[in-house]
């Protein structure tokens, strides 16, 4: 890794050839054979990454961390769970709260799937000290923000 420093033109430089070769790298992950079928778009990986790293949680647990409304959430739950693809059980403490989880079943297809990513990101990240990464995704905050206009 480089520890000089980078002028802001070079920069620009080097991400606008990285980012075409990122994003052309994710969508050739092969999606497993055994959810293939069930037409997973990309809005749903978003919401199966939290339950995976994240474990069960409830409906609006899952809309505040995916910055959505909760309704919109209750959707896509219910598209995956009659796909199977989900579990939903009542909160035992509070009947009135879903909790939502990743259906046994397709436990590992997901994992396979969704943790190569995250075992990729994890070798980029654990070298940063807290403040670098918080610096990093920070600036990929920032550049989403800017690209959405």
């Amino acid at each position: 890794m480089s520890t000089g420093g980078l002028s802001v033109d070079d920069g620009i430089r080097t991400l606008l050839l990285l980012m075409p070769r990122l994003v052309g790298r994710a969508k050739r992950l092969k999606v497993p054979e055994e959810l293939q079928a069930l037409s997973l778009a990309p809005r749903h990986l978003s919401l199966l990454a939290y339950l995976l790293f994240d474990g069960s949680m409830t409906v609006n647990e899952l809309a505040a961390r995916l910055e959505v409304a909760p309704a919109t959430v209750s959707l896509m739950v219910g598209e995956l769970s009659r796909k199977g693809v989900l579990d939903r059980r009542e909160d035992d403490a509070d009947r009135r709260r879903t909790i939502v989880s990743i259906a046994d079943r397709h436990q590992d297809a997901i994992n396979e799937w969704l943790g190569y990513g995250a075992k990729a990101w994890r070798q980029a990240l654990q070298p940063l000290t807290p403040e670098q990464r918080r610096l990093f995704v920070d600036t990929l905050l920032a550049y989403e923000r800017a690209v959405s206009g």
